[in-house]
């Protein structure tokens, strides 16, 4: 589980094929490993990873057929950037809201529009996953917990990137066309599921 507060960015740095699948290196000098073991999850770019080795300032993982074809991992180079964040422990803050680090789809940055000091941004989301946002509720884009502002039209959904988030997060250098993780908020999932459960 994670809050979704970005605590570092880190930057792939190995990219190894094994047996069809891949192991990855992560290269994260800002992030504090030294209470991180083998088996520890840390959500990369949103996506919840098990670290299989690790030094003090790089872990590896390994990556399945399922996450290189659900997730944006599949395009990954070595020095793509990604946001890290450590599994929450009990007594942490949870400063955003509870993210299980299982991205639900791919979405799409179709518009970027300067907003005072913030910026809108429009992701085209799976539309399976329509039923799970809601106005003002939360959902997690690249492992960065956000704010739905709105939903201008079916599909579409539209956050706000204040200067912080720009500057400590990945989602600073968005562009049009920029592929994201989308993770619905877990609590709207589960209502959605107790209601079309059966009594």
């Amino acid at each position: 589980m994670f809050t979704g507060i970005v605590q570092a960015i880190g930057t792939v740095s190995q990219i190894a094929p094994k047996g069809g699948d891949v192991e990855l290196c992560v290269s994260a000098p800002t992030l504090d490993l030294s209470g991180t073991a083998v088996g520890d999850s840390i959500a990369c770019s949103g996506c919840c990873l098990t670290v299989i080795k690790l030094d003090r300032q790089s872990f590896y993982v390994d990556v399945s057929r399922e996450s290189l074809e659900k997730t944006t991992l599949q395009f990954w180079q070595v020095g793509t950037e990604v946001d890290l964040e450590r599994a929450l422990r009990a007594g942490d803050a949870l400063g955003g809201h509870y993210v299980t680090g299982h991205v639900d789809g791919v979405g799409n940055v179709s518009a970027l529009l300067e907003d005072a000091r913030s910026v809108r941004v429009d992701i085209e989301v799976p539309r399976a996953l329509g039923s799970y946002i809601a106005r003002k509720g939360s959902i997690c884009v690249d492992g960065v917990s956000l704010t739905v502002n709105a939903m201008p039209q079916r599909g579409v959904v539209q956050v706000s990137l204040v200067p912080y988030t720009r500057a400590h997060t990945t989602l600073g250098a968005l562009q049009a066309g920029d592929r994201v993780h989308v993770e619905a908020d877990v609590l709207g999932k589960y209502v959605r599921q107790l209601c079309r459960s059966p009594s």
